[in-house]
């Protein structure tokens, strides 16, 4: 355990407000930061936890233009959106902020300016993209082209969202204008860079020959292998009319790159957090005692271990970070999450759905976090790991403990008499899974230290299961009144150990338990007490009612959410479909040929085991003749009885499925797939008129 308090400087990826946060950025990012966050400050530890959203990519341009609107007004929008969000899911942020903020323009500015006049930066004139037709260069997120590494045909301009390799535009293969789909053509520009190059020999020596062995294997790997491909003098501003003008003579038009200012981003929050709490707010980032670490997604690896690093070494006076803990991606339902196919779980819509249950999905997407390995979200393991974790091991435990204390001893905890080698046992283990917990956090293993908060919950129940107070109850007193003792050390040890995992449910049964200090008079529980104290809850003390700390998932809310996602899918491929090619030409007199007839359908039945065909009869004004039609999963048979409807009469009979078939009912489909049928569209056409 920590003897003396530290002081964390903990940045969270800063979202693009391009759209609301989903789960594949709660799971990579927000989640595990909260979880560290929390257990620090529960350790005492002095700690900066700065967020805010990134306003200035080229993908918020995009935005607008799609919407009509302009960027400022896209930002306010999804920055508004994001922000409540994660207030409301309890991502404790001690500032969130934005940059867009005066403050942030200005440290961005101050810190172009400071490398600028101390020679940082190379001025190079090159080719780059330009859209004549659009009368711009394009920045890399307005660049299409197939990746030159893994071939992926829809590579952005600066990074591969398939393999995550950064390159340049040039780099492209077939590059493409997003805007007007044109092919680009090269144009002189100036710009300043930053000579990555310059900075290899220290990269290798702080990376590759110190070998931070504590950083993640897909970290130090992504960074191996950018030193050892060797670095390159990268752009840090951009030919754009969105974003902080570049501060400097002969700039016009120009502003900074985003992932030269975006990073600075935790600088400025950090700055505006220490003037609201009257705080210095340098040793969060020039002090060598702090621990600066960045928690973001695989795609971001580059910018935070190699250029952010070298931005701050350029300028002299700042820490660099001890760790940047990146996880991988997280799909749904075996697809990669994409905010421009709305194919994803948006936060703001969970908490809709879902109301006060966001403990619910923090439990899911650390216990599926993709730490490791790219890892897959599905709503039937939501619901597992609610009914049959929570509910079922967690919540269980809890409810057992706090509605025998209430039926035996009206909610006043018991004196327990001496204790047996099974309630010394249990406790000692108790004392034993603070300092496990610990290991994992500190190690950024959070799947592995709430599985071990879910074995004190796995504890209590067995202990509870093995010594059946219920039964104990009607012939020994005394031992009941222990084992009762006992069950409420370690539920008082939960309402403290899930504090950083499940925050809404801790609050909770510390009501419950009626720990708070208000409730108490008394300190509240610490973390380190779980390991240190004899006693967490004391005999006498007055625990409150009963309440479910977590409710069931019906499969009806499961469903709701697959079909919005089913939705989503037939949307996707509405909009991405294209119309089949023509057909062979045919010749006038092979379209006289047909006849085609208003008719009526009179009868309709569903044919035996199939899905579907229905069998009809026909009115076609000429007969009453049967039709088998592919119709039965658009239409019911009540549904079609009576209509008018075009018929193909003279088509040649068929068998299906042993009935003779005698003509066709003409069909179309709308954009979502839906069958309707070709009605005849003037009023008193008689059945047996024909079609022309």
């Amino acid at each position: 355990m920590q003897n003396s308090p530290k002081r964390f400087t903990i940045t969270a990826a800063l979202p693009y407000t391009n759209g609301p946060v989903h789960i594949g950025h709660l799971a990579g990012v927000y989640v595990p930061a909260d979880i560290y966050s929390r257990f620090q400050r529960m350790q005492g530890n002095d700690v900066a936890f700065v967020c805010g959203s990134d306003e200035h990519g080229v993908p918020i341009t995009i935005k607008a233009k799609k919407e009509g609107i302009t960027p400022q007004q896209v930002v306010d929008k999804y920055h508004a959106i994001i922000k409540q969000s994660f207030q409301d899911f309890g991502i404790t942020f001690d500032n969130y902020s934005r940059t867009t903020a005066k403050i942030h323009h200005d440290t961005a500015s101050d810190f172009f300016k400071k490398l600028y006049e101390d020679g940082k930066f190379i001025e190079q004139t090159t080719e780059q993209f330009y859209d004549k037709e659009a009368n711009q260069f394009l920045a890399d997120r307005f660049i299409l082209g197939t990746c030159p590494k893994c071939g992926f045909e829809e590579s952005y301009g600066d990074q591969c969202e398939s393999c995550g390799t950064s390159h340049n535009a040039t780099d492209l293969i077939n590059p493409k204008s997003s805007i007007t789909g044109n092919t680009p053509s090269l144009k002189e520009t100036k710009h300043w860079f930053l000579p990555l190059d310059q900075y290899e020999p220290w990269l290798k020596e702080w990376i590759v020959k110190g070998h931070k062995k504590d950083w993640k294997t897909n970290v130090y790997g992504q960074c191996k292998s950018w030193i050892d491909d060797g670095l390159r003098p990268r752009a840090v501003t951009r030919d754009l009319d969105w974003g902080i003008p570049v501060p400097v003579e002969g700039a016009d038009g120009k502003v900074l790159y985003v992932w030269f200012d975006a990073p600075i981003g935790y600088i400025s929050a950090t700055k505006e957090w220490a003037e609201k709490e009257g705080k210095d707010w340098e040793p969060y980032w020039k002090d060598e005692n702090t621990k600066l670490l960045h928690f973001i997604g695989k795609d971001n690896i580059v910018f935070h271990c190699i250029i952010f690093p070298s931005m701050l070494k350029a300028e002299g006076s700042y820490i660099v970070p001890n760790n940047v803990p990146a996880n991988e991606f997280l799909n749904l339902e075996g697809n990669k999450i994409s905010t421009s196919k709305n194919w994803a779980v948006w936060l703001h819509e969970y908490l809709v759905d879902f109301p006060n249950q966001q403990d619910v999905l923090r439990y899911a997407l650390t216990a599926n976090a993709p730490e490791t390995k790219d890892n897959d979200f599905t709503w039937s393991d939501f619901q597992a790991r609610n009914n049959n974790e929570l509910v079922a091991i967690f919540g269980n435990f809890i409810n057992r403990v706090v509605v025998l204390t209430n039926k035996y001893y009206e909610g006043i905890i018991p004196e327990p008499a001496s204790l047996s080698e099974v309630d010394i046992t249990t406790l000692t283990q108790l004392k034993a899974y603070p300092s496990v917990i610990e290991s994992s956090i500190e190690r950024y293993r959070f799947r592995e230290a709430q599985a071990e908060l879910m074995n004190v919950a796995r504890l209590g129940n067995k202990y509870l299961a093995d010594e059946e107070p219920w039964k104990k109850i009607k012939t020994d007193e005394e031992r009941t009144k222990t084992i009762m003792f006992v069950s409420l050390q370690i539920a008082s040890a939960l309402a403290v150990l899930c504090e950083p995992f499940l925050p809404f449910t801790s609050s909770k049964l510390k009501n419950m338990l009626c720990l708070n200090e208000e409730q108490n008079n008394e300190e509240s529980l610490q973390w380190k007490d779980v390991s240190t104290k004899e006693t967490l809850i004391s005999s006498g003390h007055q625990i409150g009612k009963g309440e479910l700390l977590f409710s069931k998932i019906e499969d009806e809310q499961v469903q709701q959410q697959l079909d919005k996602l089913e939705a989503t899918k037939k949307a996707n491929e509405v909009m991405n479909a294209s119309p089949e090619p023509q057909k062979d030409t045919i010749q006038f007199d092979d379209f006289t040929k047909l006849d085609m007839r208003v008719g009526t359908i009179l009868e309709a039945e569903k044919m035996a085991k199939t899905k579907k065909l229905l069998i009809l009869k026909v009115d076609t004004g000429i007969d009453v003749r049967t039709i088998v039609s592919g119709i039965a999963e658009s239409f019911s048979p009540e549904e079609v009885i009576g209509k008018k409807v075009t018929v193909l009469v003279n088509l040649a009979p068929r068998a299906l499925r042993g009935v003779e078939s005698q003509g066709m009912i003409l069909m179309t489909e709308t954009p979502d797939g839906k069958l309707v049928f070709l009605n005849p569209d003037k009023e008193g056409l008689i059945n047996g008129a024909t079609i022309s």
